[in-house]
């Protein structure tokens, strides 16, 4: 499977956002919005919200992708993603989402 490593690591490839986003499957749209909400405490994803082809691709972004302070960061900053940053490993931004999933922090590290 292709990997599409969004700026904070997630690998978008994977992600049931854009799998629901390229199928268009309402079904997976509406499981992903309830996981999203219990997971992160965050009622106001709905299952209309679900519709990304990830950070770094082109075309349509999840409502939060537009002002995520990571992808801002990294764009500023003229990176591909936070694996470009030399305060990857001490950044309090990007520390949000790999204390959630540790993964993407493994993901950064392995793109070069």
């Amino acid at each position: 499977m292709e990997q599409f490593i969004s700026c904070c690591g997630l690998d978008c490839a994977t992600c049931d956002a854009r799998i629901a986003t390229i199928k268009d499957d309402d079904e997976l749209r509406r499981a992903t919005s309830e996981k999203w909400q219990k997971l992160y405490n965050a009622p106001n994803i709905s299952p209309e919200l679900i519709n990304c082809l990830g950070c770094r691709q082109e075309g349509v972004k999840f409502a939060h992708c537009y002002n995520c302070e990571i992808r801002n960061c990294a764009k500023t900053k003229k990176f591909e993603t936070c694996g470009d940053c030399p305060e990857l490993e001490t950044c309090a931004i990007v520390a949000k989402v790999h204390q959630f999933l540790p993964e993407a922090m493994s993901n950064l590290k392995n793109l070069n």
